[in-house]
């Protein structure tokens, strides 16, 4: 076993801090990594407060890594001491159900192993995430980074990134697709780069005027702001998939609107009770209505490749550990263009 550094909460009113834990012995399907960047995401905000009542304290959030391997286990093949890697949101799953042969481990039918607040499968422990000095996990899901991807810049990817590219791949998007993506934050900028990078017309949907230079900038198309009435109905069929990424409970009943017959409204970034919908708006055009969950591991190694190729990254602020938790009162303002990014060098000069 290993002593890890490492900023946790210890309860879902307490701010994280400094926290020293044990990381388990090298199995030999195992990886460890010692941790360069790990990316911010909202759930570790929500998951730290226990917004969704199933937070096992001490928690330790962080599902966006980049990291050099420094050991692997016996069995381990396709990555090697000295390689820059990333782990995502899981760290295992039972690699046994359908789901899992299909490459879509974060459906596995036993439940996937979460990076942090998850419960290891082999000796029941707590999973402790990626605000930490090193990782150890299982092979599989474990991705060695591509080249020409900034490693500071490419930890969001691991959680933005594959969250929007999923859908875009599940429905077939690109040249001669039209997609309105709806929100600007974390996901939304991404939808927008991965969607542009596809050869979708891309379409930025937000109540905000203001955001209009910043959706051009990111590679946008078209702007339709959604409180312009005249706009939105004028917009009515216009697109084959509006992709979801506003965080909280909403009325999708106006972006049904806007899709094309056999279109599509995926979401992605509401984990919450939608208000109820008329099923006429999905009858009449054959519309659907749904959602979409990360991706798998293979799918993930996708799009980290398809990013190197086309230099598609995220906008980004680096931050030190001890800025987390204003980091995270920023983020709940919407005060950051896109995502934090924590330099985990810093986590050097912190004490515990």
């Amino acid at each position: 076993m290993t002593t890890a550094k490492a900023y946790a909460a210890q309860s879902k009113t307490d701010a994280l801090a400094p926290f020293t834990f044990e990381r388990r012995a090298l199995r030999s399907d195992d990886v460890a990594l010692d941790i360069l960047y790990c990316g911010v995401c909202h759930s570790d905000l929500h998951q730290a407060r226990n917004d969704w009542h199933n937070s096992m304290y001490p928690v330790v959030p962080g599902h966006e890594i980049i990291g050099r391997v420094t050991a692997i286990g016996s069995d381990v093949t396709g990555i090697a001491v000295g390689d820059l890697a990333a782990i995502g949101c899981m760290v295992d799953s039972c690699m046994e159900c359908g789901e899992c042969h299909d490459d879509l481990e974060q459906y596995c039918a036993k439940g996937s192993t979460l990076t942090y607040n998850g419960k290891d499968r082999r000796d029941g422990s707590l999973t402790f995430g990626g605000y930490s000095d090193h990782i150890v996990a299982r092979d599989h899901f474990v991705i060695k980074l591509p080249e020409g991807l900034d490693p500071e810049r490419a930890a969001p990817l691991l959680c933005a990134g594959i969250t929007t590219y999923s859908p875009l791949k599940r429905w077939n998007v690109g040249p001669g697709t039209r997609v309105a993506v709806a929100g600007l934050g974390g996901l939304g900028h991404m939808g927008v780069k991965l969607a542009v990078g596809l050869g979708a017309e891309v379409t930025v949907l937000t109540t905000s005027p203001s955001k209009a230079a910043d959706a051009t900038a990111l590679g946008a198309h078209h702007v339709l702001i959604t409180t312009d009435a005249d706009a939105m109905k004028a917009a009515t069929r216009s697109f084959d998939m509006v992709l979801d990424t506003i965080p909280v409970a909403h009325d999708v009943g106006p972006y049904l609107r806007l899709l094309a017959p056999r279109g599509v409204h995926v979401i992605v970034g509401a984990i919450d009770m939608l208000p109820q919908i008329h099923s006429g708006m999905l009858l009449g055009g054959q519309k659907s209505l749904a959602g979409s969950a990360i991706g798998g591991i293979a799918e993930t190694a996708e799009m980290l490749a398809f990013c190197a190729e086309k230099n598609i990254l995220p906008d980004t602020e680096t931050i030190a550990i001890q800025d987390i938790n204003h980091a995270y009162e920023r983020m709940e303002r919407s005060d950051v263009k896109y995502r934090f990014v924590i330099d985990m060098a810093s986590l050097k000069g912190a004490e515990a």
